[in-house]
C-alpha cells in the first residue's frame, strides 16, 4: 500500500512538473520583445542585447553611429560572417521617451510618447489594427503610430492610414494603429494609458524628450556572451551610467539564479534609469519566472526525495547480503 501511495505521489509531482514547465514554455513565446534574436535566426547562433542608460548620460545619433562601427571592427576581428551573403550582420534600434501634443481636425492629444529609431519595430512587434510600421531608415521622418484610444479620440476611427496630424506646427502622416497591451502587469508597466509612436527626431525637435535611453541590438554570437560583452565594453558609458540585460537568455536558469538570490531587494535601483514599459513587463516576468523556477525544482525535489526514501527502506529490508550480489555477479 505504501508503495502504491508513493508511486502516486511521485507521479503528480513529475505531472505538476510538466503542466508548470509547459505553461511558462508558453508564457516566454508570448514575451516578443524578448524573442528578436529567434526572429532573426531560427538556427540561433544570435544574441539579443539591450542597453538602458541614465537621463544624465549623454547619448545621440552619433554615439549609435560611432559604436555602430566599432561593434563592426570587433565582429570582423572575430571572423563573424553572416548567414547569407547579402543579408545584414546585425540589426539594431534605439529609443527615448518622453511627451508630445497632437492635433487632429478633431481633437487635441497630450500624451506620453516613444521616439524611435533604426528597426525599433523588429524588435517590438506591437499588433497592428491598421496601417504599417515606420523604419529608421526612411527617408522622411514625419510618421506617426497611435494606438486605439489616440486614434479614436483624434478621429473617431482606427482606420486612418494616411490621414495627418499635426505636432508642432508640422504635419505628421498616420503609418497605422497598433493594439494597446492590457492587463494589470502591463499597466503597472507603464501602458495604463496611451503611448504613441513617432521618430526619433520628431520626439526631440517637437517633444519634450529625455534622450535616447534604450538601444537594442541582435548580432551573431559565436561564443558565450560575446555580444553582451563587446557591447557592455565599446558602448562609451560607465558602469554606473548604464544597465545591460541579454534578453536571448534572460530566462534561463543560469541567469534566473541571481535573480532569486536577489528577490526582494532586485526592484531598488540606485542609477536613475527611466526604463521603457518593454523592459518593465520583461523584469515583472523575470519574477513570475522565478517562482515558477522555485516550484519546479520543488516538484523535482519531492519525487527524488520519495525515490530516496524508498530505495533506503527497500535496502533496510532486503532479504539479500553482499555476498549474494557478489555471488549473482560471478
Amino acid at each position: 500500500m505504501k508503495d502504491k501511495k508513493f508511486l502516486l505521489t511521485v507521479l503528480i509531482s513529475l505531472v505538476l512538473f510538466f503542466i508548470v514547465t509547459f505553461w511558462w514554455n508558453s508564457k516566454v513565446s508570448d514575451l516578443r520583445d524578448q524573442q528578436a534574436a529567434k526572429r532573426w535566426s531560427e538556427d540561433g547562433g544570435y544574441a539579443q542585447v539591450s542597453v538602458f542608460v541614465t537621463k544624465e548620460a549623454s547619448v545621440d545619433d552619433f554615439q549609435i553611429k560611432s559604436f555602430e562601427k566599432q561593434l563592426e571592427s570587433a565582429l570582423s576581428e572575430a571572423a563573424v560572417t553572416s548567414e547569407n551573403e547579402n543579408a545584414r550582420l546585425y540589426i539594431d534600434a534605439y529609443s527615448s521617451q518622453g511627451k508630445i501634443t497632437v492635433v487632429s481636425s478633431q481633437s487635441t492629444l497630450e500624451t506620453d510618447a516613444i521616439g524611435v529609431g533604426g528597426d525599433f519595430f523588429f524588435f517590438h512587434p506591437l499588433q497592428l489594427v491598421s496601417g504599417r510600421y515606420f523604419s529608421g531608415e526612411e527617408l522622411m521622418q514625419d510618421f506617426i503610430i497611435l494606438d486605439e484610444e489616440a486614434a479614436w479620440q483624434l478621429f473617431g476611427s482606427n482606420d486612418i492610414e494616411g490621414m495627418n496630424v499635426m505636432i508642432n506646427g508640422v504635419p505628421h502622416y498616420v503609418a497605422g494603429v497598433i493594439r494597446r497591451e492590457k492587463g494589470r502587469l502591463a499597466e503597472n508597466a507603464g501602458l495604463q494609458k496611451s503611448v504613441i509612436y513617432v521618430s526619433n527626431e520628431t520626439l526631440s525637435q517637437y517633444g519634450i524628450s529625455e534622450g535616447i535611453g534604450c538601444y537594442e541590438i541582435v548580432a551573431p554570437n559565436p561564443v558565450k556572451k560575446f555580444v553582451y560583452n563587446t557591447v557592455k565594453e565599446i558602448f562609451g558609458l560607465k558602469e554606473e551610467e548604464m544597465t545591460v540585460v541579454e534578453n536571448s537568455s534572460r530566462y534561463s536558469v543560469e541567469a534566473m539564479i541571481p535573480v532569486m538570490l536577489d528577490f526582494g531587494t532586485r526592484s531598488m535601483q540606485n542609477a536613475a534609469i527611466h526604463l521603457p514599459y518593454w523592459e518593465n513587463m520583461a523584469r515583472g516576468h523575470e519574477d513570475i519566472r522565478a517562482v515558477i523556477l522555485f516550484l519546479q525544482m520543488i516538484l523535482l525535489l519531492i519525487p527524488a526525495l520519495i525515490v530516496l526514501v524508498f530505495l533506503i527502506i527497500k535496502w533496510k529490508n532486503r532479504k539479500y547480503t553482499w555476498k549474494d550480489i557478489q555471488k549473482f555477479w560471478r
